[in-house]
C-alpha cells in the first residue's frame, strides 16, 4: 500500500469532494434486500445517530469539564514526535488512567486488526489525526462555540483562551462524525436532544431508547435552517421507525395490531406535510403510544422484554450496521483503512444490542464491508481483497461450522457469501477479459476468496450413506456429511468457462455472425491463429497460477479450446456446399492446430497417474483426411447433381435451334460439356492427393449423364411415322372412267407446271423451287450436330481424367472383381453417341422424303395416269434442295436452283455427319421411289413401255447421290443400295405372262405348294413384308396390279378376286 501522508483536519464540515464508494459498483449484488422509501444518506445519518448514543459514555461522546481527550502514549509530552511505531501490541485501545492536564486515553499507534488482515498501517508516525483546540473549534464534549448555549445546562457551555491555537488529537467522536459525514449541525442537534431525554437517567442503557420517538419529541422545526429541511428530517425519523417497526419488526406484527394501524396512519400523513410534534399534539400522544407498545413488545408475548425492538430486525439492522462499518475507510482515499480501526470497531460493538448484531453476524458483515470496499475503489488494493479473504477463512469459516445458528445469521451468511462468490466467479470465469498481464497476479487472491465461499456455502459436503452411528451392532448406521475438497474441479470450470468466454470474445471481435459466406474460410483460418494465439497465452501468463489449485490447468484450457474450434469447423463444414481450395486450407490449418494443442495436452498432464489419457479423451478429433475425403466425394456428387439439373433443364426447354451460324448445336450439348469441363478442371486443381477411384468415381458419373443424354437427343420418334400406310391392293382396267375422266382433266396441253401446281406447288417454281426442308427436320440436323459436337470432347475429356499427374495408386484395389479402369474411357458413351446419330439421321431422312418433300415425291412421281406427266423431274428438283453436291455451270437452269437447297443443307450439318445423313437420304428416297412404283395407289398406272422412262429417272436419282458434295457417299455403295429398285425396274419390263410365272413359282416355293399340285386350285395371297425385291411374290403381285394390261387384270380377279379401281 505503501505511505500515506495524514492529513490535520480541522473541525468542520467533512470534504464533499470525496469519491463515493458506491461509485465503482456496477455488477456486486447488494445481499441485504432493500429499504423502501429510505436512502443511503438516511441510513447513515440514522446509523450515526445511533451510534453516538450508544456511546455517550465513552469518552469524547460526553459532555462536562471531565470530558476525556485522547492522544497517544509516544506524543503526549508537547506533542514530541520521537516514537517508535511499535505500539504495545496489545490489541484495541483501552482507557488509561486520567492526567492532571485534564484526562487522556492512551492509544497504541499500531492495529492488532490491521495487523491480523494483513493491512499495513498508514504511517510509522502516531497514527491519531490533529484538531486545533482554539475557542473557534469544536469541543469535544460540547456543541459549536458559535451555536451558542442554546438554553442548555451549564455543563455545555464553557470558555477558552482564544489567544493561541493548540492542537490536539481528534477524540474517535469527532473521527465518527468526520468520517460519517454528518454536520456540525445535526451533531448539536443530537446532543442537545440526549441531554434533554437524558436529564437524571444517565446511566440509562442504549438499547431502551427509542431514538428516532426522542429526536422527534425534543426537537422543534425552529432548530432547523427552514421548514423544508424539518420536513425531510422529520419523514426521514417517520420511515425508520416505520421500517423497524411495520415493515421489518424483529418480532412477528399481527396484522390486527391497533398500534401498527395508527402507526402506518401517521407515517402516510407525513409524507405530504410535517406532523405537529408539540406537547399538546394528539398525533404525537398517539405517535408515542403506538411506537412504545410496538417497540417493547416481547417474542413470547408473557415475558416483559427489557430491551425495546425498533431497529433489530433484518434487514434494517444490517444496513444501518454496514453504514458504521463503513466509516473505517478514510473518506479521502477510500482504499485506505484508518489505523484507528481498532477503537471504531470496539465502539460500534455497543450498538450490538441496539441492532441485534451477534459477534457472527459482525463478522460477515465486516467481511462484506471490506469486499465491498474493494470493489468500490476499482480494486486498486489488493490487500483489502487479502483482508475480506482473511476473515471469510477465519472468521466466517469458524462461525459457519457452529451447530447453533439462527435463521437470520444463515440468511445473512448465504447472501454476502452469495454475493461475493457471484462476483468473483464472474471474474474467474471471465479471467482472460478481466485480467490482463499486469493483473494476472489478482487471481491468487480472487480465487481462494472464491473457493472459500463456496466452502462454506456448503458445496464441498458430500452425504455419505451410513457413514455414521454408534460402534454397536444393534445401532442404527446414520448419514453423514464429508467435506471434500473440491477446488480443482471448481478451478477446472473456472478455466473451461473463461476459455470458452474468450474463445466467443474472438469470435464476436471477428464479428463472424456477420460474415457473408465467401469470407468465412478467411475468418475460420484468421480463428485458427487467435486459437493458437490464446493457447499459448494461457499456458504462458495463466496456467502456472492456477497449477496450484488445479495440476492440469494447462492440459485442461487446450482440451476446451479443441472443442471450441471444433465446434466451429463442425458448423463451417455444415454450410460447404462444395469443396474449394479455401476449404482444403482451413481444414489443414485445423489439422495444425490439433497436433499444437494434443501437444500441450501431452506436456501437461505427463505426471498424471495415467498419462493424461483421460484428458486426451476428452479431444473429439477434428478427422481432418477423413472430412477431407467425404467433401471431396461430395463435391463429385454435387457436380454431378449439377449435371442431371442441366439434363433436366433440357428436357423441359431445349428447341433444338443453332446456337449460331458457326455453332450449329443446340445449347443443352454446350452447356453439359462446358459442365463436365470444368468438374474435371476444378477436380483436379483441388490441392490434395487424388486416387484412382476417385477419378474413376468422377469418370462413371459423368458417363452415365453423357449416356442419358444421348438418350434424349435420340428420342425423336420412328421412321415409321412417316412412311404411308400402304392402300389395298386392286386391279385396274383398261380405259377405266378415272382414266377417262383424267384425260378429260389433262389434255395434251396439262404440262408440268400445271401437275405441280396442283400437288401444292405455285406455278412459278418450276424454274425457282423454294427449299421444301420444314424445321423440324433442321430440328433433327441439330440434334445430329450436338451428338457429333458431345462425341468430338470426349476424347480430350479422358485424356485429362486418365493423364494428369495429380493421380495417385488408391491404397484400396476396387477394381479387383469389378471393371477395370481404362485409359481410353466412355467406350459405352461413345457407342451410344454412333447409335443414337444412326437413328436421327434416318429419322431426318425419312422426314425430309416422306413428310417434306411428299407433295413432289411420293404422292407426284407417276401419279395422274401417265408416267411421261408424271415423271420424277420435279420431285428431283426438290430433293436436291435438301442434298449437297459441287456445283455445275453446266448444268440446265433447273439445276441452279439446286445449288442453294444443298448449301442450306450443308450450312446445317456439321461436315462429320454429312455422309451418314446423305446415306440416310439416300436410302428414304430410294424407298420413296420403289413405294411410288408399288404401293402408289389407284392413281399409279404403268405400261409394260414405261420401264425405260423410269429407268431414265432412277439413274438420274441416283446421279443426284453420285454427284452430291465430295465422295459423301462412295459409287459402289449407291449402287449396292440402288440394285432393289432396279430389280423392281426389271420386273416392271417383263411381259405380263412372264410374271404371272414367276409369281406363281415364288408364291409356291414361299408357301410349299408344288407346281403340279396348284393346278385347279387357288394360289395363296402373299404376305405384305414390306421388303420389297424382284423375288418377292408380294412385289410381282404389286407390280402386275400395276400393270395397265387385260391379261394382268384377269389373272389378279381370277386368282384373287381383287377389286377394280374406281
Amino acid at each position: 500500500m505503501g505511505h500515506h501522508t495524514r492529513r490535520e483536519s480541522l473541525s468542520g464540515p467533512f470534504p464533499t469532494s470525496a469519491r463515493s464508494a458506491g461509485e465503482y459498483v456496477t455488477d456486486l449484488e447488494w445481499p441485504f434486500g432493500k429499504l423502501d422509501g429510505i436512502d443511503s444518506d438516511d441510513v447513515r445519518e440514522t446509523a450515526y445517530e445511533i451510534f453516538f448514543t450508544a456511546c455517550r459514555s465513552s469518552p469524547g461522546f460526553g459532555g462536562g469539564r471531565n470530558a476525556l481527550s485522547f492522544y497517544s502514549s509516544n506524543n503526549h509530552d508537547n506533542n514530541n514526535n520521537n516514537c517508535d511505531g511499535n505500539g504495545s501490541g496489545n490489541g484495541p485501545a483501552s482507557p488509561a488512567s486520567p492526567k492532571p492536564s485534564g484526562g487522556v486515553v492512551i492509544t497504541t499507534p499500531t492495529s492488532r486488526v490491521k495487523r491480523a488482515l494483513g493491512l499495513k498501517m498508514l504511517k510509522r508516525s502516531p497514527s491519531r489525526r490533529m484538531v486545533s483546540g482554539g475557542g473557534g473549534g469544536s469541543n469535544p464534549g460540547s456543541p459549536s462555540s458559535h451555536g451558542g448555549s442554546n438554553g442548555g445546562s451549564p455543563l455545555m457551555s464553557f470558555t477558552v483562551p482564544q489567544l493561541t491555537r493548540p492542537r490536539r488529537p481528534m477524540t474517535s467522536a469527532e473521527i465518527m462524525r468526520q468520517q460519517m459525514r454528518v454536520t456540525e449541525q445535526s451533531d448539536n442537534r443530537l446532543r442537545k436532544t440526549l441531554m434533554r431525554t437524558l436529564v437524571g437517567q444517565m446511566g440509562r442503557r442504549a438499547e431502551t431508547i427509542i431514538l428516532p420517538l426522542e429526536l422527534l419529541r425534543n426537537l422543534k422545526p425552529s432548530e432547523f435552517n427552514d421548514s423544508h429541511e424539518y420536513y425531510l428530517w422529520q419523514k426521514r425519523q417517520l420511515k425508520i421507525l416505520e421500517s423497524g417497526l411495520l415493515l421489518h419488526p424483529s418480532i412477528p406484527l399481527d396484522k390486527s395490531n391497533p398500534f401498527a394501524a395508527r402507526l402506518r396512519d401517521i407515517v402516510r400523513s407525513g409524507e405530504s406535510k410535517s406532523i405537529d410534534t408539540g406537547k399538546n399534539s394528539d398525533t404525537m400522544r398517539t405517535l408515542c403510544n403506538s411506537v412504545v407498545s410496538l417497540s417493547w413488545r416481547s417474542p413470547n408475548g408473557s415475558t416483559p422484554a427489557d430491551v425495546c425492538h425498533w431497529a433489530d430486525g433484518f434487514p434494517v439492522n444490517v444496513h444501518l450496521y454496514v453504514a458504521l462499518l463503513r466509516s473505517i475507510f478514510d473518506i479521502r482515499d477510500e482504499t485506505l483503512v484508518l489505523d484507528e480501526v481498532d477503537e471504531l470497531l470496539e465502539l460500534m460493538k455497543k450498538t450490538w444490542s441496539t441492532f441485534g448484531i451477534t459477534r457472527a453476524t459482525n463478522n460477515a458483515c465486516f467481511t462484506w464491508v471490506l469486499f465491498h470496499q474493494y470493489v468500490a475503489t476499482a480494486m486498486v488494493e489488493p490487500e483489502l481483497l487479502g483482508a475480506a479473504h482473511a476473515m471469510l477463512a477465519t472468521e466466517v469459516a469458524s462461525d459457519a461450522r457452529k451447530s447453533e445458528r439462527d435463521v437470520v445469521y444463515t440468511r445473512i451468511l448465504s447472501s454476502v457469501l452469495g454475493s461475493m462468490k457471484g462476483w468473483a466467479e464472474k471474474r474467474l470465469m471471465r479471467y482472460h477479459e478481466y485480467f490482463l498481464r499486469g493483473t494476472v497476479g489478482q487471481i491468487e487472491s480472487l480465487l481462494p476468496l472464491a473457493l472459500s465461499a463456496s466452502r462454506i456455502l456448503g458445496e464441498d459436503v458430500t452425504i455419505v450413506e451410513g457413514g455414521g452411528g454408534g460402534g454397536g451392532d444393534g445401532e442404527e448406521k446414520r448419514d453423514t456429511m464429508v467435506l471434500v475438497d473440491s477446488s480443482g474441479n471448481r478451478v477446472d470450470y473456472y478455466i473451461r468457462s473463461s476459455v470458452k468466454n474468450a474463445f466467443a470474445k474472438i469470435i464476436e471481435s471477428g464479428n463472424a455472425k456477420e460474415i457473408k459466406e465467401e469470407e468465412a474460410s478467411e475468418a475460420i483460418l484468421h480463428l485458427a491463429k487467435e486459437t493458437e494465439d490464446l493457447a499459448l497465452k494461457e499456458r504462458e501468463c495463466f496456467s502456472p497460477i492456477l497449477k496450484k489449485w488445479r495440476p492440469t490447468a494447462a492440459a485442461v484450457a487446450a482440451v476446451t479450446l479443441h472443442n471450441c474450434y471444433g465446434a466451429v469447423l463442425k458448423q463451417y463444414l455444415s454450410g460447404i456446399s462444395t469443396l474449394t481450395n479455401d476449404t482444403v486450407g482451413v481444414l489443414q490449418r485445423a489439422g495444425k492446430l490439433e497436433k499444437m494443442l494434443v501437444q500441450m495436452v501431452v506436456e501437461d498432464s505427463a505426471e498424471c497417474e495415467d498419462g493424461g489419457k483421460s484428458i486426451v479423451r476428452e479431444m473429439v478429433p477434428y478427422e481432418v483426411d477423413h472430412v477431407i475425403l467425404n467433401l471431396l466425394k461430395k463435391w463429385i456428387d454435387e457436380r454431378l447433381v449439377k449435371g442431371k439439373e442441366c439434363l433436366t433443364r433440357a428436357k423441359e426447354t431445349e428447341t433444338w435451334n443453332p446456337m449460331s451460324k458457326s455453332e450449329p448445336y443446340a445449347q443443352s450439348a454446350v452447356d453439359l460439356m462446358r459442365l463436365a469441363k470444368e468438374a474435371v478442371d476444378e477436380f483436379f486443381e483441388i490441392p490434395i492427393g487424388i486416387t484412382e477411384d476417385l477419378v474413376q468415381d468422377l469418370a462413371d458419373g459423368l458417363e452415365k449423364l453423357f449416356q442419358e443424354y444421348t438418350t434424349f437427343v435420340a428420342s425423336c420418334g420412328t421412321k415409321q411415322s412417316y412412311v404411308p400406310a400402304l392402300p389395298p391392293l386392286t386391279r385396274c382396267n383398261r380405259d377405266s372412267k378415272l382414266l377417262k375422266l383424267w384425260k378429260k382433266a389433262t389434255p395434251c396441253g396439262a404440262n408440268l407446271e400445271e401437275i405441280s401446281y396442283q400437288n401444292g406447288m405455285s406455278p412459278n417454281e418450276g424454274h425457282h423451287p423454294r427449299p421444301s426442308t420444314s424445321r423440324g427436320t433442321q430440328r433433327l440436323y441439330i440434334r445430329l450436330n450436338s451428338l457429333h459436337y458431345l462425341l468430338s470432347h470426349l476424347h480430350s475429356l479422358d485424356k485429362s481424367l486418365s493423364l494428369s499427374p495429380r493421380i495417385i495408386p488408391s491404397s484400396r484395389n476396387r477394381f479387383s472383381n469389378a471393371r477395370k479402369p481404362s485409359s481410353t474411357g466412355f467406350e459405352r458413351t461413345q457407342s451410344a453417341v454412333q447409335s443414337a446419330g444412326q437413328h436421327v439421321s434416318e429419322l431426318a431422312a425419312y422426314r425430309l422424303i416422306f413428310l417434306d418433300s411428299n407433295p413432289v415425291f411420293y404422292d407426284s412421281l407417276y401419279a395422274g395416269g401417265s408416267v411421261n406427266n408424271a415423271r420424277i423431274k420435279p420431285a428431283l428438283r426438290i430433293l436436291k434442295q435438301n442434298l449437297t453436291h459441287v456445283a455445275n455451270a453446266r448444268i440446265k437452269p433447273a439445276l441452279r436452283i439446286l445449288k442453294q437447297n444443298l448449301t442450306l443443307m450443308a450450312a446445317i450439318l456439321d461436315d462429320r455427319a454429312q455422309a451418314l445423313a446423305m446415306r440416310e437420304v439416300m436410302k428414304a428416297s430410294f424407298e420413296a421411289f420403289l413405294m411410288a412404283l408399288l404401293a402408289g395407289g389407284s392413281s399409279r398406272i404403268f405400261l409394260r413401255s414405261d420401264h425405260e422412262m423410269i429407268e431414265e429417272d432412277f439413274d438420274a436419282l441416283k446421279r443426284v447421290f453420285c454427284m452430291c458434295g465430295e465422295g459423301l457417299i462412295a459409287e459402289g455403295v449407291v449402287e449396292r443400295e440402288a440394285e432393289t429398285v432396279e430389280g423392281v425396274i426389271t420386273l416392271m419390263g417383263q411381259c405380263t405372262e412372264q410374271l404371272m410365272e414367276d409369281f406363281s413359282i415364288v408364291t409356291c416355293e414361299t408357301s410349299g405348294i408344288g407346281l403340279m399340285s396348284i393346278i385347279g386350285q387357288k394360289l395363296p395371297m402373299p404376305p405384305t413384308t414390306g421388303r420389297w425385291h424382284r423375288s418377292d411374290a408380294n412385289t410381282i403381285l404389286r407390280v402386275m396390279c400395276h400393270r395397265n394390261d387385260i391379261a394382268a387384270n384377269q389373272f389378279l380377279k381370277r386368282t384373287f378376286q381383287l377389286a377394280k379401281r374406281r
